[in-house]
């Protein structure tokens, strides 16, 4: 399968439409960001290092992706404490971007916290994330292809993780396709910005 001639919307429409042919039903699309002054502070509250950004962008790719896996959010990336910045993989490549900026893009926040986070593998999943960045977006791995030293963006931040899944691969295996919204299966959910609303996260929440 050729996709040199098609552009970056055109390669993703077609990844997504050979994946889910068998048809998944629209999500609503809200057109609108939530307020990066309602989500920001709750957010800092329970992230951190090495924990993953997952949310519903505005974009285009955004809708495509979310309505064709049927889920809430179309976009994940993972959080770099120190520089506060996330690092994320779209249309131009794998990338960092400051975290108020990314959070300006969502209509809904989800913190996950990885399953194999300690504070001796955090630092150490943020530097494999850093080393990613540079490399191109992968387009087919959406289908379950992948090209090499390429990543799409659930697939960079769980390969941030790869060297610390092996122990816990057997009970809870990793599909050869990932899509944002269901990485709460290989984490835990500590804030969604729907669910909670955008107020303050709850007490018991900023001590986890």
């Amino acid at each position: 399968m050729k996709f040199s001639g098609l552009n970056f919307m055109a390669q993703i429409a077609l990844c997504l439409l050979l994946a889910f042919s068998a048809g998944c039903t629209v999500k609503a699309v809200q057109k609108e960001p939530q307020s990066v002054e309602d989500t920001l502070g709750p957010v800092r509250a329970v992230i951190e290092h090495g924990d993953w950004l997952v949310i519903r962008g505005i974009g285009a790719a955004d809708n495509l992706i979310g309505s064709a896996t049927n889920m809430p959010f179309s976009h994940s990336s993972i959080y770099d404490a120190e520089n506060d910045q996330v690092i994320e993989s779209d249309r131009r490549g794998v990338h960092v971007t400051p975290l108020p900026d990314y959070l300006s893009h969502a209509t809904r926040v989800w913190v996950v916290k990885p399953m194999w986070a300690t504070p001796e593998t955090r630092p150490l999943a943020v530097e494999l994330a850093r080393s990613f960045v540079g490399r191109p977006y992968d387009v087919t791995g959406l289908i379950g292809l992948g090209l090499p030293e390429s990543y799409y963006c659930s697939e960079l931040v769980m390969s941030a993780w790869k060297p610390f899944i092996a122990k816990n691969e057997k009970t809870n295996p990793i599909p050869l396709v990932i899509s944002p919204g269901r990485l709460h299966h290989w984490g835990r959910v500590v804030y969604d910005s729907m669910e909670i609303g955008l107020g303050q996260a709850p007490e018991s929440m900023k001590n986890n």
